[in-house]
């Protein structure tokens, strides 16, 4: 199969949508029946995003295969059916590594190697191979128009627009119309700069995606189109919405779709979008709400668990409910008097939420704010639900504070311990290197029948992504399991812990996977469903019960 390319590029600032973009206009052609497949380059000279701060970059999504890769991937996965893996996302330093690594093996023949043509192959031969499956292959440039890091990039669509032909490429260009508020009006400039930009470097933008926080007017986007050589149709108004899920109908009612298929000359059906429509219309009209507090190491930066609060809004939607997130740093819990010993006071800023949930991490910083959160959680019968390091602090609470080995902790946070709860992988001991030596990627679990995860799944058998060095030591399993804690859930092999509950509790439930990671606003996950099910009950409002979605009219398909 020949596929025809869709490069997305940005301009003027970073941070406009261009993940986004890609994965709704991808989210459209799928609706049309279109074979389609995503891909993102990433120009920082990292092998891979795995050993970059949270601060700095955001989330890590993990792939099926174990690819640690950039957010935008987790757009792409949330908008389509698209299955990614480590081909999906290159950087910089991953193409250069390819390149060394054939350099010193003799395979150029003793050529010169040089950013063109050798680079720019590189990164070529990356786009055929996830196009040779689909149909339509939509390729995000990461970065600004500009920077020097993406210029071989921006170089290599440029020579595939030459080898493959206007029929079959397509340039998105998404750019920033600002509100200047002194002048109190939009200004086109910054757009047309960008567009400069592009095409002194060889590339004419088809169709541009202009970012504003309102309206922009008609007259303005026959200026822009004016003065960016484009067709007036193709200036998109890309505006702000409230919700990300509202942007492919926005793009549908703004013809990007229609745009697509007249400029790679493809025929295919209308879409159908009554889905995504029934989305938006739980989105904008909930029926009640529900406040989570996530507890949390990185919560000043909230891209750092980009997937987790989407896997959350897509289980308060599965009950037409508003998520409402609080964000609470770990080590704002670690509470202590003027002698320095440990008090209550965290407690008030835990009261009032419907549920608690402690989300992964690495290190032990706010270590001892996660366990106050989770003793609060499970003495106050608030539903609890703690995803990696979640569950590990989980276990070493209980451990403390129910099965009574007050200096039980993770050998992460400290080597000395005489209850090691959660301990290195085995085959991890002695590997000091820190990108890739996780258990990562998909893992099968299987779970007991009667246990809170397997009702929420419908199944005892399930596959979950990982990304973790550290696992329960279940030398302790029988002395937890004798105070009441419960594993419910291990590999196949029983090597492995991967859920544990406490029956006595309305819900409380850790899982080592991150089940964020394949929750998707069309198929919430079940667990986030469940919790965010329990959590309501929680708040008083007992008619939604776990595992039952109620039912919601779909609206009228747009015009």
């Amino acid at each position: 199969m020949s596929a025809k390319y869709i490069f997305v590029t940005g301009g003027v600032v970073s941070s406009l949508g261009k993940g986004l973009a890609a994965a709704s206009i991808g989210c459209l052609l799928e609706a049309r029946g279109i074979k389609i497949n995503l891909m993102k380059f990433d120009p920082y000279l990292n092998v891979d995003p795995g050993t970059m701060s949270p601060f700095q970059h955001g989330e890590v999504f993990v792939t099926d295969d174990g690819a640690e890769t950039d957010l935008d991937l987790g757009h792409y996965e949330r908008f389509t059916h698209a299955r990614l893996t480590r081909d999906n996302n290159l950087t910089t330093g991953r193409i250069y590594e390819q390149i060394i690594t054939k350099e010193r093996r003799g395979d150029y023949l003793g050529k010169t190697v040089q950013v063109i043509p050798h680079v720019t192959n590189e990164i070529k031969n990356a786009m055929r191979k996830i196009g040779s499956d689909c149909e339509v292959a939509i390729v995000e440039i990461g970065g600004t128009v500009g920077d020097i890091e993406s210029l071989p990039f921006l170089e290599a669509i440029r020579q595939m627009r030459q080898d493959l032909g206007r029929d079959n490429t397509l340039f998105v260009h998404v750019t920033l119309i600002p509100w200047i508020a002194a002048a109190q009006e939009l200004k086109t400039k910054p757009t047309q700069h960008s567009v400069k930009e592009m095409l002194s470097i060889g590339i004419q933008p088809d169709i541009l995606l202009c970012r504003s926080d309102r309206p922009v007017p008609r007259e303005m986007r026959s200026k822009i189109a004016l003065f960016c050589n484009v067709e007036e149709p193709a200036v998109i108004a890309a505006r702000d919405v409230a919700s990300i899920y509202e942007v492919p109908l926005n793009f549908a009612t703004e013809g990007v779709d229609t745009l697509v298929l007249k400029y790679l000359k493809i025929d295919a059906k209308a879409p159908d979008l009554s889905k995504w429509e029934d989305i938006v219309a739980r989105a904008y009209n909930p029926a009640d709400e529900v406040s989570i507090a996530i507890v949390g190491k990185y919560v000043e930066y909230e891209d750092s668990y980009k997937s987790l609060k989407e896997a959350l809004v897509h289980g308060a939607l599965a009950h037409k409910l508003k998520l409402r997130v609080t964000w609470i740093e770990a080590e704002g819990l670690e509470t202590k008097d003027e002698d320095g010993k440990p008090t209550l006071a965290y407690e008030s800023q835990l009261a009032g939420f419907d549920g608690i949930l402690v989300p992964g991490g690495f290190g032990k910083r706010g270590i001892e704010g996660m366990l106050n959160a989770i003793r609060y959680a499970r003495e106050k019968q608030v539903p609890y639900f703690g995803i990696c390091l979640g569950m590990q602090t989980a276990c070493i609470e209980y451990a403390r504070n129910v099965a009574g080995l007050s200096q039980a902790n993770s050998g992460e946070f400290d080597p000395a311990t005489p209850h090691r709860i959660i301990y290195k992988l085995r085959e991890l001991t002695g590997v000091e290197e820190m990108g890739g030596t996780m258990r990562l990627g998909a893992w099968t679990c299987v779970m007991e029948p009667d246990s809170l995860a397997a009702k929420a799944y419908g199944s005892t058998e399930i596959s979950e992504r990982h990304r973790h060095r550290y696992e329960f030591n279940r030398e302790y399993e029988a002395l937890l399991t004798g105070a009441g804690l419960r594993l419910t859930g291990t590999t196949p092999d029983a090597t492995y812990v991967e859920i544990v509950e406490i029956p006595s509790h309305p819900f409380f439930l850790g899982c080592q996977f991150h089940p964020e990671f394949k929750s998707k606003p069309l198929e919430p996950h079940p667990l986030f469903r469940d919790f965010v099910a329990a959590s309501y009950k929680h708040r008083g409002h007992a008619h939604i019960t776990q595992g039952e979605t109620p039912h919601v009219a779909v609206p009228a398909t747009k015009a």
